[in-house]
């Protein structure tokens, strides 16, 4: 059995690039559960699927199998035996990700990957439900955070440096949704598992939170 790491938190939070960081450092296996919800969501957007249909995601999810690989430490994400990493990260597929993982059929396909791999391994996993749903024996759970303004300039300038122009506004609507869509959905919504550790980042560099999560694993490792 392995130690766990639990990460969730609302979007833009910066939870991937802290995992990932903190995961390296402390030799742990990343498990980024996201990008699992956004593989399927390149499935369905590939199979012309709309999210709304619930019934014909719930037919098409069990003809996909979502696989993961490491590539030099680095998590790839395969449908149906074909990677899709580079394909992730696209506004269409973040919408529709967050969309389907509402369906209980999809939550189910992924949930035992999940578990199987922080069963056989030290594994920093962080999502929206890690601990409270998918991993709530975690020995260590972090609610990652920031303010609303906060989220909104980091895609801000993620989206500028990547040559991509939209008025802060619209990216801060877009994330209040979200944050709206996540928090009230009926199965396994976003929200701090009682005995998570609050961490606002509004005010810390990467440096200093993977330093503090990096701190509180010492913590528990030595309990």
């Amino acid at each position: 059995m392995g130690f766990n790491i639990a990460i969730d938190g609302p979007a833009g939070a910066g939870k991937s690039t802290i995992a990932r960081r903190t995961a390296q450092e402390l030799s742990f296996i990343y498990v980024d559960t996201g990008a699992l919800y956004r593989a399927l969501a390149v499935f369905l957007v590939d199979e012309g699927v709309s999210p709304e249909d619930t019934e014909k995601v719930k037919e098409a999810v069990k003809s996909v199998k979502v696989s993961i690989a490491y590539e030099n430490g680095e998590q790839q994400v395969l449908v149906n035996g074909k990677n899709v990493t580079d394909r992730l990260r696209a506004e269409s597929v973040g919408n529709m990700a967050s969309t389907i993982s509402a369906i209980p059929a999809v939550r189910a396909a992924l949930l035992d990957l999940q578990r199987d791999l922080a069963k056989a391994h030290d594994v920093l996993m962080d999502g929206r439900d890690i601990g409270t749903n998918v991993l709530p024996d975690a020995e260590l759970k972090i609610y990652l955070t920031a303010s609303v303004e906060t989220r909104a300039e980091r895609r801000y300038r993620d989206l500028q440096e990547k040559g991509v122009e939209k008025p802060l506004s619209e990216i801060k609507k877009e994330i209040e949704e979200r944050d709206h869509r996540d928090m009230t959905r009926a199965i396994a919504p976003l929200k701090q598992a009682e005995d998570a550790v609050y961490l606002d980042t509004s005010h810390m560099n990467i440096d200093e939170v993977v330093e503090a999560i990096r701190k509180l694993y010492r913590e528990r490792k030595k309990a």
